[in-house]
């Protein structure tokens, strides 16, 4: 079940040597579990409004392995890895022309509104095994 999200490097995302700027894939992975978690159906405003539940990374680890540049068109993948009651491990590419240049293990947590580790919704359990 690996989503794709698909996505151009633009100037603003280099830097003085023309590749993208290391941060900006965080951002880019970003997008990708955003559009991941809208593919499954989930209203993360409603999420947060009915049930007062949010996601947040809890932990990130991750390798540069190629560099972007301006105007290439890049694919973030992102594949559920785990899932437990309060947390979901994914597994995030980015990559060009099918070569992997980033890849990362996002791991998120449910947390309340007042920045509380919470168990995932049943019916968001049962979405991801």
């Amino acid at each position: 079940m690996t989503h794709r999200f698909d996505l151009r490097v633009y100037y603003e995302d280099t830097d003085l040597a023309g590749i993208v700027y290391y941060a900006n894939y965080l951002r880019f992975i970003e997008r990708g579990r955003t559009e991941w978690v809208r593919s499954l159906g989930i209203d993360q405003v409603a999420l947060k409004a009915e049930e007062g539940v949010v996601f947040a990374v809890r932990r990130l680890e991750a390798d540069y392995l190629a560099p972007a540049k301006f105007d290439d068109e890049l694919v973030v993948e992102t594949t559920p890895a785990a899932v437990t009651g309060a947390r979901i491990t994914l597994l995030q590419e980015v990559r060009r022309a099918g070569n992997v240049l980033f890849s990362a293990q996002v791991t998120l947590v449910a947390l309340s509104e007042t920045g509380h580790p919470v168990r995932l919704p049943a019916n968001i359990r049962l979405m991801l095994h």
